[in-house]
C-alpha cells in the first residue's frame, strides 16, 4: 500500500498514520514523541471548550495547550455541550499554535454524557451541527475543522440515522475530514470496533476523507484497517500508549518491509528517558513524576520482566527514582516483548 497519507483541508499528512487525542495522554510530550516515531499527525488530549476559553497562567493549565515547534500538523480537540462556548476555545486553539480544530462526538465515558457532551451529541444532530458551523465561522478559513464521532450512540435505527444526518450535514458545513470509531458510545471499548461499518461509511464518503479508528493495537491491524475499509488514514488511541514504536512499525509494513520487532531493551530505554525528559520540561519534575507513571505502566508491558517492571515504575515520584528503575532494569540488553496481545485495558476518553 502507498505511504502517502491524505490532505485535511490543506494540512497534508506524510502518511495515513495518526495518533488519536487521548484524554489525559496525548500532552505534548507524547505527541512529539509519536511524531519522532513516524506519526504524520498527532491529536492533544481532548480538553472542555469552558477549559479552553478561560484557562489561567499557571504552569500546569498552560501545559495542556502547550505546542512544540517540531510537532506540526497538530490538531486540538475540543468538547463541550453549549454551540455558544466553542467559538472561542476554538479561537484560543488557533492563537496557541494548533493547525486543525477537531470536535468530539464519541466519548463515552459516564460523566461526559451525563453532561450532554461527547458520545451524548450522537443523539442530538441539530446541536452537532450547530457546533461544527460555529466552529467552521470562528476559526481563519486556512485551519481544518474535523469530527470525532462513534457510529452511533446504539444500535438503534434512530441512531444509525442520526449517525449519517451528522456526517453528511459536517460535510455540508465544511468538516473537512471525519474519524469514525467502530463501536457504538453505549459499547465503550467491549466488542470488535465494527470495521465494515468504517468500509460502509467510506463507501458512502467518496472523495471525502474518513479515519477509522478501533482495535488498532498492531501494525498489522493498521494495516488490514486501510485494506479492508478503504479508509484514508488510521488513528491509533490505546495501542500508543507506551508504544510509540507502533508507527515506525506500521510505515515498514506499508512500506513492503517486514514489521520490526519489538524494541530491545536498550531502544526501550533511550525511549523513556527521551519521555521523561519530554515531560519534565513540560510539566515539571512533581507533575511529570505523578504524570508518567501511567505512562511507564505501559511501556512495561515491552519488557521481558513486565510485572516486576510495572510494579517498579509505580513507586516513581521523582527523576531519581526514574533513573534508580531504568538502572535496574534496563542495564543489561535483550530482546522486548510484543505488547499487542495485552489488549484488554481500558484506559480515559478516547472517543
Amino acid at each position: 500500500m502507498a505511504l502517502r497519507g491524505p490532505t485535511i483541508g490543506g494540512v497534508a499528512l506524510a502518511s495515513p498514520v495518526v495518533q488519536a487525542a487521548l484524554s489525559g495522554y496525548s500532552d505534548r510530550a507524547m505527541r512529539v514523541l509519536a511524531r519522532r516515531h513516524g506519526a504524520a499527525y498527532a491529536l492533544g488530549e481532548v480538553l472542555l471548550d469552558q477549559f479552553v476559553a478561560t484557562v489561567g497562567t499557571n504552569r500546569r493549565n498552560l501545559a495542556r495547550l502547550a505546542v512544540a515547534a517540531e510537532e506540526h500538523p497538530v490538531g486540538g480537540q475540543l468538547m463541550g455541550a453549549n454551540p455558544d462556548d466553542f467559538p472561542p476555545a476554538a479561537r484560543r486553539l488557533v492563537a496557541e499554535g494548533y493547525d486543525v480544530i477537531d470536535i468530539n462526538f464519541g466519548c463515552p465515558v459516564k460523566k461526559v454524557l451525563g453532561r450532554c457532551r461527547g458520545g451524548y451529541l450522537l443523539s442530538q444532530p441539530a446541536t452537532a451541527l450547530d457546533i461544527v458551523a460555529r466552529v467552521r465561522d470562528a476559526v481563519p478559513p486556512h485551519v481544518p475543522v474535523t469530527l470525532k464521532m462513534r457510529r452511533g450512540l446504539d444500535d438503534s435505527a434512530e441512531s444509525r440515522d442520526n449517525f449519517w444526518t451528522i456526517f453528511d450535514g459536517a460535510c455540508g458545513r465544511g468538516a473537512a475530514a471525519i474519524t469514525v470509531h467502530g463501536r457504538t458510545v453505549q459499547q465503550k471499548y467491549v466488542g470488535p470496533s465494527d470495521w465494515e461499518f468504517l468500509a460502509a461509511v467510506k463507501r458512502h464518503a467518496g472523495d471525502r476523507i474518513v479515519i477509522g479508528s478501533g482495535d488498532l493495537f498492531s501494525a498489522a491491524a493498521c494495516v488490514a484497517m486501510l485494506e479492508r475499509t478503504g479508509v484514508d488514514g488510521v488513528s491509533i488511541a490505546r495501542g500508543a500508549i507506551g508504544n510509540p514504536w507502533i508507527f515506525r512499525q506500521t510505515l515498514a509494513l506499508l512500506a513492503g518491509h517486514p514489521v520490526p520487532p519489538p524494541p530491545t531493551i536498550h531502544e526501550q530505554r533511550e525511549v523513556l528517558r527521551e519521555h521523561w525528559a519530554l515531560s519534565m520540561e513540560l510539566h515539571g519534575e512533581a507533575v511529570a513524576g505523578r504524570s508518567m507513571r501511567k505512562f511507564a505502566i505501559k511501556y512495561a508491558r515491552v519488557h521481558p520482566d513486565h510485572l516486576a517492571v510495572r510494579d517498579a515504575f509505580i513507586a516513581v515520584k521523582v527523576n531519581a527514582d526514574w533513573q534508580s528503575v531504568l538502572d535496574r532494569f534496563y542495564a543489561a540488553d535483550g530482546p522486548g516483548r510484543d505488547p499487542a496481545a495485552d489488549v484488554n485495558e481500558v484506559t480515559s476518553c478516547e472517543a
